[in-house]
């Protein structure tokens, strides 16, 4: 049995989220997870690639429901999701290409999440195929607000968000 960070309730050992609470039970090591993070590049944005990730200092793990991947984030306030092409010249914050984002019909630059003021929101950017928040289609350019569990959709490619605020 492991105890829940959060709420201290009992799981069963490989648990990977609290019945009770819903806090990711996932430990950092030796888990078969990506782990994402920023690096600094010479114009001050950086695209979040693979590094070891604190994760106390992690705000918001994003769950990919069709693998079961679980991309944690931390140490920024807003990131753009989308997915890489040729010759693109602006890149997302972080890059769903690896998780057939083609083929969901992810836009280049989808959307943003940002973290202000302990309230956390998605914004759609004017994606082709549109976001959508537990079923219901955002409009661009608009902030919504998450909630912890909250199903975001870009294009087909479904994204349970994990807040861990």
């Amino acid at each position: 049995m492991i105890n829940c960070p959060n709420c201290r309730n009992q799981e069963p050992d490989g648990a990977i989220f609290c019945s009770e609470c819903g806090m990711q039970m996932i430990r950092s090591e030796g888990q078969d997870t990506q782990s994402i993070w920023p690096e600094p590049d010479d114009l001050g944005t950086a695209p979040i690639s693979g590094r070891a990730v604190d994760m106390a200092n992690v705000w918001i793990s994003l769950h990919l429901l069709d693998n079961g991947q679980i991309l944690s984030i931390s140490d920024r306030a807003e990131f753009t999701l989308g997915r890489t092409s040729e010759n693109q010249p602006i890149m997302p914050d972080v890059d769903l290409t690896p998780y057939n984002a083609f083929d969901h019909g992810v836009s280049r630059l989808h959307a943003v999440i940002r973290r202000l003021n302990g309230a956390v929101s998605v914004m759609d950017l004017g994606s082709s195929n549109g976001t959508y928040l537990n079923g219901a289609r955002l409009a661009a350019n608009n902030d919504t607000p998450l909630s912890h569990g909250d199903i975001l959709a870009f294009g087909k490619l479904k994204i349970q968000v994990i807040l861990n605020i």
